[in-house]
Parts: C-alpha cells; sequence; structure tokens
C-alpha cells in the first residue's frame, strides 16, 4: 500500500521531500509519482500527495568514507 502525505498551506516541491523523505533529491520522483498537481508551486491545504517509495541504505555515511577520513 503507497504511504500518502497531505499538504499544509505553504508546502512545496523541495520542502515536502526534504520533510517527509528526507532529501530534496527525491523531489522529482514525486513530482512524477503525483503529475496531476505540477502546476502547484506552493500547495494549499489538504492535497494528499503519494509518496514514492524509496531505498534505505543500511550503510551510514562514514562507513562509505574511505578509512583515512573516518
Amino acid at each position: 500500500m503507497s504511504k500518502t502525505y497531505t499538504t499544509v498551506q505553504g508546502d512545496t516541491w523541495d520542502g515536502i521531500a526534504y520533510k517527509i523523505l528526507g532529501d530534496e533529491k527525491y523531489l522529482t520522483a514525486l513530482m512524477n509519482l503525483n503529475f496531476k498537481y505540477r502546476k502547484y508551486v506552493i500547495f494549499p491545504s489538504g492535497i494528499v500527495l503519494t509518496l514514492p517509495e524509496i531505498e534505505v541504505s543500511t550503510d551510514s555515511y562514514k562507513e562509505k568514507l574511505p578509512p583515512w577520513k573516518r
């Protein structure tokens, strides 16, 4: 079942991506999944958006660094 987010007055695409999904890089996936709302720049309250499925990495930030940078 897909997860959803109901907008609050003043929400923006990048703000929702950051607040709910954790990073602005999910902006395109969020917009593509909710294509019919693409004309909104600033959302009114009450619009239900479908959230994209994102893969959560089990690697922490430090584990991705080379040993000399840890």
